[in-house]
């Protein structure tokens, strides 16, 4: 019987073969989106056993199980490793039709060579041997990025952070592991009590009080400073939405003194802080070059008894509602209108978005670089097969689909690699058919360039590694 993960996996006909296994198959990969651990590649980390290389912290699994019946002790509780496992696979038989169903077994055959399907009755086998090979040098951390090709790996870094764990990768690993600058926290005004304490924080590495707003920004644009001395050329936002309303100087003074002194703000205070805020932040970002990604869109913590027990990235998210496309028009006009509009990457959560996030992205390009503000790969609840096929069909309408900057893995796991084969199989099933239909033609000079670049030439030519 033909193996479920076979040579043509998700390839619908012969010019989708061709484009793949000749123009994307073995192209590099530009990871400029990730959540892994610099700290864990630094240390060229070893996984004991499978349970902790592919379930710890994914809470795609843990969204899986809790669906699926299974008891929280065995996502985040005290069961063993080897029981965690165990009901991980009695699950995946239920995932089939969902992404999840796909990367697993694709990250089974490509890391471990292992071509079975997961489920109760193979669950000790693949374990034992899948765990048994984690224990070899050649499934270190840094094994496993060089097993997958990778050239660059983004990770996301708070700007209080020291990146200790950076600076030993300079000098130590041949491939690029890049700091990107996250400073959500600094927009964070909902709890006055962590906010102060976040603030506490990044006095410590700024070396000086923060006692006003342009304190404050100078702190910032220190460590901003630093992060580009350590390699870093791009920021990332995650916001539940863009934010704009008009301010003046001495409102924004006079509320952040209310934050330092541990008070409630109103909402139209919040939306004039962080607006303030978020504007200075991507002057930083024009002012060192940089390029920035705003992840808009989902609705997190949906589940507050949950995430008073667990707190967040624990699987209590979800999509959230549309986006105010005015608010967007006259935050990212703000910025231009005053030339400090620097390479933008906008992704959206909510499906509702796709035509409107385009077509936004189209008003702000000036034709300095090609595609300068662009519209990111489907992200997250997104991240599948249909949301990537509505995803390319909605910026093939409206953008430029040649110009498209590819896939990120997105993942706090070093198995998840192989979501970069998955999308590039997406993607030339699906230019793949265009051609088929007589829609594109089916000449070299047009679809080599198409799929080369979305697979690894246009990432690296935007960002400039």
């Amino acid at each position: 019987m033909k193996p479920f993960i076979h040579e043509n996996f998700l390839l619908g006909n012969k010019t989708a073969e061709k484009l793949y296994h000749k123009y994307s198959e073995h192209q590099p990969i530009i990871d400029f989106h990730c959540h892994l651990s610099p700290e864990m590649i630094a240390k060229d980390h070893q996984f004991a056993n499978l349970t902790r290389a592919w379930l710890e912290g994914d809470h795609y699994k843990w969204r899986a199980m809790r669906s699926n019946g299974i008891n929280e002790k065995f996502c985040t509780g005290n069961a063993s490793d080897i029981e965690k496992f165990q009901k991980w696979a009695e699950t995946v038989p239920a995932t089939a039709g969902n992404p999840l169903y796909h990367w697993t077994h694709l990250e089974l055959l490509r890391y471990f060579n292992i071509n079975e399907l997961l489920s109760s009755s193979t669950a000790t086998s693949i374990y034992e041997r899948a765990s048994g090979l984690l224990q070899t040098k050649e499934f270190s951390t840094r094994s496993i990025i060089r097993k997958m090709k990778a050239e660059v790996v983004c990770t996301t870094d708070d700007p209080a952070d020291n990146l200790e764990h950076h600076l030993i990768l300079k000098d130590t690993f041949e491939i690029k592991v890049l700091p990107t600058f996250r400073p959500d926290n600094v927009i964070k005004t909902e709890d006055p009590e962590k906010f102060k304490a976040y603030l506490i924080r990044l006095e410590l590495v700024y070396g000086i009080e923060i006692r006003n707003y342009d304190t404050l920004i100078e702190a910032l644009d220190k460590r901003h400073g630093f992060f580009h001395e350590m390699g870093c050329r791009l920021s990332d936002h995650g916001l539940d939405r863009f934010y704009f309303s008009s301010f003046t100087t001495q409102e924004i003074d006079s509320i952040f003194k209310k934050l330092l002194k541990g008070e409630i703000i109103s909402s139209e205070e919040a939306e004039k802080y962080k607006t303030a805020v978020m504007l200075e932040l991507c002057r930083l970002n024009n002012k060192r070059g940089w390029t920035q990604q705003f992840h808009v869109g989902a609705l997190r913590n949906s589940n507050s008894r949950m995430f008073r027990q667990m707190g967040p990235d624990t699987g209590w998210d979800s999509i959230g509602a549309v986006q105010d496309p005015l608010k967007i028009s006259k935050f990212l006009s703000e910025l231009d209108n005053n030339e400090q509009l620097t390479k933008t990457i906008i992704y959206n959560l909510n499906p509702a978005d796709n035509e409107m996030m385009i077509t936004m992205a189209g008003n702000f390009n000036d034709g300095l670089s090609a595609m300068k503000v662009q519209y990111g790969a489907a992200w997250w609840f997104l991240d599948q097969k249909n949301g990537m096929e509505k995803h390319l069909k909605d910026l093939a309408s409206f953008g430029l689909l040649r110009r498209f900057i590819g896939m990120v893995t997105d993942s706090r796991s070093f198995l998840s690699y192989p979501r970069h084969e998955y999308f590039r199989r997406v993607v030339c099933n699906f230019i793949g058919e265009e051609v088929e239909k007589g829609l594109i033609p089916d000449e070299e000079e047009i679809l080599k360039p198409i799929i080369e670049g979305i697979s690894y030439r246009n990432a690296k030519e935007y960002f400039g590694f």
